[in-house]
């Protein structure tokens, strides 16, 4: 596998502190301030400004990579299930997660054996190297097979929304709330004009043959904190098949439209919380959800500077448990000086 070259810090952005996604608008000066914990969002919501804040973080250490291993190793009984929050190209803060769980070595090597790792999207955007990260994923599926393990990985918006960047570039979409383009949208949240260039063929054919949803040990493991899936099919695999159905089309405003879709969030946070993870249960099956893609110190109302006046970032120590025990939040917060999570699953409650 190509393993991701060096990168320069990351670029900071102006950004708001709302991550709801309005309508697509032209906007000029600084955006205004808005609350710490955001509502839901409204009806005709669509992902088109900046959502998430972007704190500066030093270069990115890179990782010598071997060779995988090729031939495969017949395992036994599964190994320990583990899964990783967003990265969002912080390449240095993914590896020393992954090490500190004795998932690779410190060569960066798989070093976990019939360990299975599932990644719960969002590879790219807003951190220095995004296409570092999918290379070190791609490359350790290859080591975790040959050790009779796995290492896999969920489509994320943020892989929506690349693959449509690459694809449709300043192509209108219908948007639903007005004119919209994936190249606007993926510059607003984040997009590095890194990782556009140093993405490849290999790479987008990997990010569009992901899965959206999986079932691993009673664990229903989904990207988006969203009921949005049941629009998709009545099983995971209908899900699946549903959305690898609608990127192999090509069709920019289908693309678009599933990038809103996964967009949405905290359809489990409030007092209807528990009925929305309950839906997903009964229609998928499974006893806990675990997602990505709400940072936990939205869910949570404790949301860092993005000046300076709280220097450390906010306080995430580990996976937030919620809606009545229900759903498992896995997106510390990197990108805001959060904490990037790796965590092994059953939970210890």
């Amino acid at each position: 596998m190509t393993q991701g070259a060096g990168q320069g810090p990351a670029v900071r952005t102006d950004t708001v502190r709302d991550f709801r996604v309005p309508a697509y608008v032209q906007q000029t000066g600084e955006p205004p301030a808005e609350p710490a914990a955001p509502p839901a969002e409204p009806e005709g919501y669509t992902p088109t400004q900046r959502d998430l804040p972007v704190i500066n973080r030093g270069d990115t250490v890179q990782v010598t990579v071997p060779e995988a291993a090729s031939e495969p190793v017949d395992g036994g009984s599964p190994g320990p299930l583990y899964v990783v929050g967003d990265c969002h190209g912080y390449l240095d803060e993914l590896t020393a997660a992954l090490h500190e769980q004795g998932l690779i070595d410190t060569d960066g090597a798989w070093s976990a054996g019939n360990a299975r790792l599932w990644f719960l999207g969002d590879f790219t955007d807003r951190g220095p190297d995004g296409i570092g990260v999918i290379d070190l994923v791609m490359r350790l599926s290859a080591e975790a097979a040959a050790a009779g393990g796995y290492c896999k990985a969920l489509m994320g918006n943020h892989e929506l929304l690349l693959l449509g960047a690459k694809r449709f570039g300043d192509t209108p979409v219908n948007s639903g709330a007005g004119t919209a383009t994936f190249q606007a949208a993926w510059l607003l949240n984040g997009g590095q004009k890194s990782d556009m260039d140093r993405l490849q063929d290999v790479h987008l054919q990997w990010m569009s043959r992901l899965d959206a949803m999986e079932l691993a040990d009673g664990h229903l493991l989904m990207h988006s904190d969203t009921t949005v899936y049941l629009d998709y099919g009545d099983s995971i695999e209908a899900v699946n098949d549903t959305i690898r159905e609608a990127l192999t089309r090509k069709d920019a405003d289908e693309c678009w439209e599933l990038f809103r879709k996964f967009t949405k969030r905290f359809a489990f946070r409030d007092e209807s919380g528990p009925s929305a993870v309950r839906e997903l249960l009964d229609a998928f099956g499974g006893t806990r959800v675990v997602h990505g893609h709400s940072p936990i110190p939205y869910l949570l109302g404790e949301v860092g500077s993005e000046e300076g006046e709280d220097s450390e970032g906010p306080k995430v120590e580990g996976p937030h448990v919620y809606a009545d025990g229900l759903a498992i939040a896995m997106d510390g917060g990197v990108t805001m000086a959060g904490k990037l999570l790796v965590r092994r699953l059953p939970l210890e409650d």
